[in-house]
C-alpha cells in the first residue's frame, strides 16, 4: 500500500508538470508516460495488497514476495520518470549517455523480478485451501495473464531489428531499438492511451492481460451483488463455470490482441479476419457457457429431488 501511495503521488505530479512543461516526446507531453505507468502500477499494488492480505498458507513466502514487486515497481516508475524529466526516451534508447545507461540498468534490475514475483503469487493463490472455487479461478487466471502480459511487454524491445533515430524534447539524435508499434513503430496515436493508429502495437495486450484480475474479481462483486439483491444466490458450481468461462474468453481475447498486433494491424482498425475470430470465440464462449449452466442446473434439481 506504501507503494500503491507512491505511485499515485507520482502520477497526480506527472499531471501537474504536464501542464507546465511543454516538452513533447513524438507529438506527446513528455510527462504522459510516466503518469500511465504510476496510474498502472498504483492499481496494480491495490489489488496485490488485498490478495496477499487473504493468504491463509505460506503468509511469509507472499510478505516478501509483494515486497519484491514493490521494491521492482519503484524502481520501473523512477526509470520512466527519470528519463521524462531530462526529456528523453526510457524504453528503447540505444544511446551511450548516462541517462539511458542508468535507465537500462533500472530495467535490468526492476523487470525480471516483477514477472518471477507475479507468478509465485499466482501459484499462492491457486494453492491455499479453502477459498472460494470461483475467486481462486480468478485470481490463478488474472494473474496468470498479467505474467503473460509482462512478458508481452519484455517482446516489445525485440519487435524491430532496425535501430532509427528520432529527435529528443531539445532535438538532440536518439536512437531507438524496438518499439511498441509493428509495421509503423512511431505511428499515429489515439489520444491518452498513445495505442498506434497506423500499425500494431503491443500495449494493447499488455494492458488487456495486466488488467484481467480487476475484470474478472468485478464479474464475481456483480454475481455477488445479484444474489444479495434478488436473494437467490447462486450456488459455487455456477459461479465457478461462468468466471472460468469469462477467463477463457479474456484469454482468447489477450491472444487474439497480441497476433492482431504482431502482423500490423492497429485495433482501431481491424480486418474481416479479426472480426471473425473474435467472433468465433464470443460465441463459443457463450455456447459453452450455456450448455454449462443448463447440465448444472439440471444436476442441482436432480440433487434436491
Amino acid at each position: 500500500m506504501l507503494n500503491s501511495t507512491l505511485m499515485f503521488a507520482v502520477s497526480l505530479l506527472c499531471a501537474v508538470a504536464a501542464l507546465v512543461d511543454d516538452r513533447q516526446l513524438l507529438g506527446e507531453s513528455i510527462w504522459f508516460k510516466p503518469m500511465k505507468f504510476g496510474v498502472a502500477f498504483g492499481i496494480y499494488g491495490v489489488t496485490l495488497a488485498w490478495l496477499l492480505s487473504r493468504l491463509n498458507k505460506a503468509r511469509r513466502v507472499g510478505w516478501w514476495t509483494g515486497t519484491v514487486i514493490a521494491a521492482a515497481g519503484v524502481i520501473d516508475v523512477c526509470a520512466v520518470v527519470y528519463a521524462a524529466a531530462h526529456g528523453t526516451y526510457s524504453h528503447f534508447n540505444e544511446n551511450t549517455d548516462a541517462v539511458a545507461r542508468n535507465v537500462s540498468a533500472a530495467f535490468s534490475i526492476g523487470v525480471m523480478p516483477l514477472l518471477v514475483a507475479t507468478l509465485v503469487i499466482a501459484t499462492l493463490v491457486l494453492f491455499q485451501p479453502g477459498t472460494d472455487r470461483a475467486l481462486t479461478v480468478a485470481l490463478g487466471a488474472g494473474l496468470a495473464l498479467a505474467a503473460a502480459g509482462m512478458a508481452v511487454a519484455a517482446w516489445l524491445n525485440t519487435v524491430s531489428s532496425e535501430p532509427r533515430t528520432v529527435p529528443d524534447a531539445s532535438g538532440n539524435p536518439v536512437v531507438l531499438s524496438g518499439a511498441h508499434g509493428i509495421g509503423d513503430p512511431d505511428g499515429r496515436g489515439m489520444p491518452l492511451t498513445g495505442w498506434s493508429l497506423t500499425g500494431g502495437d503491443l500495449r494493447v495486450p499488455h494492458l488487456v492481460s495486466m488488467h484481467a484480475i480487476h475484470v474478472l474479481l468485478l464479474l464475481i462483486a456483480v454475481m455477488h451483488l445479484y444474489g444479495t439483491h434478488s436473494r437467490r444466490r447462486l450456488d459455487d458450481g455456477v459461479r465457478t463455470l461462468i468466471v472460468s468461462a469469462a477467463a477463457c474468453w479474456y484469454t482468447g481475447l489477450f491472444a487474439v490482441l497480441t497476433w492482431q498486433a504482431r502482423r500490423g494491424q492497429s485495433v482501431a482498425h481491424p480486418d474481416r479476419l479479426t472480426l471473425i475470430t473474435l467472433t468465433a470465440l464470443t460465441l463459443l464462449t457463450v455456447a459453452v457457457t450455456t450448455g454449462g449452466l443448463a447440465l448444472t442446473t439440471r444436476r442441482t434439481r436432480r440433487t434436491r429431488h
